[in-house]
């Protein structure tokens, strides 16, 4: 098997593969209809917006609809693939074939991360008809609020969606590294949460980093903040309906910087799942 060359078409095989198979799943589906309920009901959600403006606690109400059921469909889709090819011992006929295991490896994140992008579209989408909607109902009823324009930036607001996708990958990219190594779908379903959670927390290990000197504990956090990425670089939200402009030099350093550590990952799961017994 190791003389068998790395091949990007077997790769984009079992990319489609999981594509379909997560489609089938019922997960996606209950998972997205929940998300997009969400999107939807953050319009009559006006009495929750605790002060803020009504189209930036849209935005951010959607937002973090996006981002929760977002995770919950990676982390779920990519435990269950995984670990369904060797439950139902597909994956030994699997790798009978002239298949390397880092091919395997490649193709479910692949395949993960355009079900996720997917679901990012649909709820990004989502999102802007419903802030256009009610930005175009405000403008008619408060004109005078209005006088420069539309305040949302939806350009902006496909921006912050696709950093969304940026953080699913990354969640992907962890679960999927997980999995190479567990011996149960639960144990990697559970990881990957916590790892969600970990990386919405990092930035206080970035505080202690910072406050703690060169001490333990600030080494400790500093290298926990090269392992885990912060996911809260991935939130824009705040910035839709706030007039503020949205930072492109910055979402563009979060894509060279999500394709390099999911390909570290990736690489690493890869080395990880050859070792390993089956």
């Amino acid at each position: 098997m190791n003389a068998v060359v790395f091949s990007a078409h077997r790769v984009a095989v079992i990319a489609r593969n999981t594509v379909r198979e997560a489609v089938r799943q019922r997960a996606f589906a209950v998972l997205l209809l929940l998300a997009m309920g969400f999107v939807v009901a953050a319009r009559w959600c006006r009495e929750l917006n605790f002060g803020s403006s009504e189209l930036k606690f849209i935005a951010d109400f959607g937002f973090g609809a996006l981002g929760f059921f977002g995770a919950a469909l990676t982390i779920i889709a990519t435990a269950q693939l995984f670990f369904s090819e060797i439950e139902h011992r597909t994956l030994f006929t699997l790798l009978a074939k002239p298949v390397r295991r880092s091919e395997f490896v490649m193709g479910k994140f692949i395949g993960v991360s355009v079900v996720s992008a997917s679901f990012c579209v649909a709820l990004t989408l989502l999102l802007g008809i419903v802030l256009w909607s009610r930005e175009t109902t405000l403008m008619h009823a408060f004109p005078g609020s209005f006088v420069h324009g539309r305040v949302v930036d939806y350009a902006g607001v496909l921006a912050a969606g696709f950093a969304q996708w940026l953080k699913l990958t990354l969640v992907a990219g962890r679960t999927l590294l997980v999995a190479t190594f567990a011996r149960t779908q639960l144990f990697t379903t559970a990881a990957g949460f916590m790892i969600f959670v970990i990386g919405h927390l990092l930035f206080l290990a970035e505080r202690a980093g910072r406050q703690g000197g060169l001490g333990i504990r600030a080494y400790l956090a500093k290298a926990l903040c090269v392992v885990l990425p912060n996911f809260q670089l991935f939130d824009f939200s705040d910035l839709i309906g706030s007039g503020d402009p949205i930072p492109w030099s910055q979402v563009a350093r979060l894509a060279v910087y999500a394709v390099m550590y999911a390909g570290a990952v990736c690489l690493l799961a890869a080395l990880i799942f050859r070792r390993r017994e089956i």
